[in-house]
Order: structure tokens, then sequence, then C-alpha cells
């Protein structure tokens, strides 16, 4: 995975822009960026880049053109483009309640940004603590100290034609963090390159990412969606709302366990959708106990799938991580199902709750 390589463009692109006066900070946001553009040598890697004071404004797309594959590449939100066209409005609306309705001893959303930044989860929070502030929290890994397990989880991206970066997974969880209150457009995170095409045409981009199926290009009704519709960037005003997709989302570890294949969950969503013959007309997602029971049929119905059956786009259930035994064997009471089926009145809340619970709080 050639983690000496993104180390090293790490340690140049972030490791001296942690705020000053912040002595063993686990480099809470790389927030300030380079003021000019890369310069790259005869590898194309960085051969110099200036950095400046903090900065809210948006880094020129030219500035990730000499990105390669394994860099780890601090990001401005704002300046992510979309490669699907829709979410799973409910497990955005989970995020959401569990960062500003959650009862956690440090608010879930520190630990979602460290992970993404690669940094495993957040070690400290300050009270007043927000994602805007970079001295107000800490990861449990230091920049430039990344492992192999701590770079897994991190979101990843595909430079385009004019070095523009285009995401191929979290969209949920950028979209969360655009959303809050201390987020935005303006806020920064790293996001792991999987590969660099910007010296492609804009028609061979495309093709190049559906070849490797960077791309989801359907729309919630399963119809194509031509390439130049896709979204500019993530928020949720600029997404449909897909709820196979969120179904797919709370089945985790129930019906298939999440892996690497960019997604995933709307692959499983279109075989709900087309081929599952599951009936989700009478499907309540405002209700717990509805959804749960929606849950349990739909990851009942993929753990009976033999594992080398087709799912969809030429992927077996075995790819797609299904499950051998419902639950991963144990009993409704226990496991995964267990602890999605917790109301929000309990210490420690299902997902579906607070998904529910964060819908309720908006039209209060």
């Amino acid at each position: 995975m050639h983690l000496a390589r993104r180390t090293a463009f790490t340690a140049l692109a972030v490791a001296t822009l942690a705020a000053p006066g912040a002595a063993g900070l686990a480099t809470a946001a790389p927030h300030t960026v380079a003021q000019r553009a890369p310069i790259c040598d005869g590898a194309g890697a960085f051969g110099s880049l200036s950095t400046g004071s903090l900065s809210t404004g948006s880094l020129p797309d030219t500035d990730y053109l000499c990105a390669q594959s394994g860099d780890l590449l601090d990001v401005r939100i704002g300046d992510v483009h979309a490669t699907q066209p829709s979410l799973g409005y409910d497990e955005v609306y989970y995020k959401l309640g569990r960062y500003t309705l959650g009862k956690d001893a440090i608010n879930k959303k520190f630990d979602d940004w460290c992970e993404a930044n690669g940094q495993a989860k957040a070690a400290t929070a300050a009270p007043t603590a927000t994602l805007a502030d970079p001295a107000s929290f800490t990861c449990e890994v230091p920049a430039g100290q990344e492992t192999e397990d701590t770079i897994a989880p991190m979101k990843t991206v595909v430079i385009g034609p004019g070095g523009a970066p285009y995401l191929t997974d979290g969209h949920h969880t950028l979209t969360s963090f655009y959303e809050l209150a201390d987020g935005g457009p303006n806020l920064h995170v790293r996001l792991r390159v999987l590969d660099n095409l910007s010296q492609l045409s804009t028609q061979d981009f495309w093709a190049e990412m559906k070849k490797n199926k960077w791309v989801w290009d359907r729309d919630v009704d399963g119809n194509t969606v031509p390439v130049e519709q896709l979204p500019a960037g993530v928020g949720l005003a600029n997404f449909a709302d897909d709820k196979y997709r969120s179904l797919m989302y709370f089945s985790r570890d129930i019906g298939f366990t999440a892996g690497t294949i960019p997604f995933q969950e709307f692959y499983w969503g279109a075989w709900v959708r087309e081929t599952s013959g599951i009936d989700l007309t009478d499907w309540n997602r405002n209700d717990l106990a509805g959804y749960l029971d929606t849950v349990k049929r739909a990851t009942r119905a993929q753990t009976a799938l033999p594992a080398d059956s087709a799912v969809q786009s030429g992927f077996t259930a075995r790819e797609l991580g299904v499950l051998p035994q419902w639950n991963d064997g144990k009993a409704e009471s226990k496991g995964e199902f267990a602890k999605l089926s917790k109301p929000y009145s309990d210490d420690k809340p299902g997902k579906i709750a607070y998904a529910i619970e964060y819908k309720n709080s908006l039209s209060r």
C-alpha cells in the first residue's frame, strides 16, 4: 500500500500546518493550506510547497495535479466532485442526529473526522470543541504516524482532468460534515488518492472510471444518469434520496459486511429494488418498529442467497460481503440487530433511532 510514499506526502503537505502553540497536538484539522500550486518533479512527486496562514478559501484544482496513488491529500470538502447522484438520506440523518443529539462522552463527529483523516479515533475534545477549530480536539494517532490500519478506513478520491478531485467513497460522511454548523464547505479533511487520471480527456476519464467501477451512475429508480448530470459537490441539497441505500446502511453486519468495493450498498440496494421480491410498500421510515422489521426482512433475504449467486453488475453475494448467517449467527436480542433496535431513550440509542429523532427535531 506504499505507506512510505503516503507518509512522505503527508509530512510535506500537512505536518508543518499544525496550529501554533499546539505542541503534541494530533493535528486535529490541517486547515492551513498551500498558497501556491505545487511543483512536480520528474517522478510526479511534490517538489516544493509553500505554506501560509489559516485559509478558508478554495485551492485551485491544479494544486492536486501532482497527487499520486496512495497519497493522503488535504482537501477542502467544498472542492470535491461527486461520483453518485443520490445518498441514503437516513444515513446522513443518523450521523447528524448522533452529532447534534448524541449521548457520547466525546462527540462522535470528532471520532468520524479523525478516522476519515487517517488518525484513528478522537483522543480528547474540549467542552467547546468544534471541527472548525484545530486546537480544540486531538486524535489518537498524530499526523505523520499513520499505520496501514488507520489509513484503511479513509475516504478515497481520484484526480480527474484539470486536477479536479472526484470522491469515490465518503459522500455520506463529507455531506454530514458539510451540513454541520461547525463544518461546511471550508472544512478540510484528508482523502486517500486511488489514482491520478488528470492526463486523460474528459471522455476517457469517465470511461476509465466506469471500467474501474468508481462511479455510480444510476438514479433512485435504476435509470442511467449521464455523468454530466452528477452533482458538482457534496451537501444534501445536491443529491436525491435513495431509501434502498439507507436500508442497506442499517443492514451492515446483519445481512452483509461492509468491505472495500465502492458503492457496495448501492449494489445491494438495487438488488432489493429490482430482484429481491421484498415488498416495501408499507415501509414507514419514521417508525422504529416498522424500520426494524424492514431491515429484518431484507437481511434475512440477503443471507438466504447462495454465496455464488449474482447480485448486481457482475458481483456475487460473496463478493458483496453476504454473511453466511443472519445477524452473524446471533439471536435477535444479541449482536448488531440488538444494537440497531435500541430506542432513542436508551443510553446508547441505535442508528435508526438517531435518524428518526433527528428528522423529528427538524419539525419542532
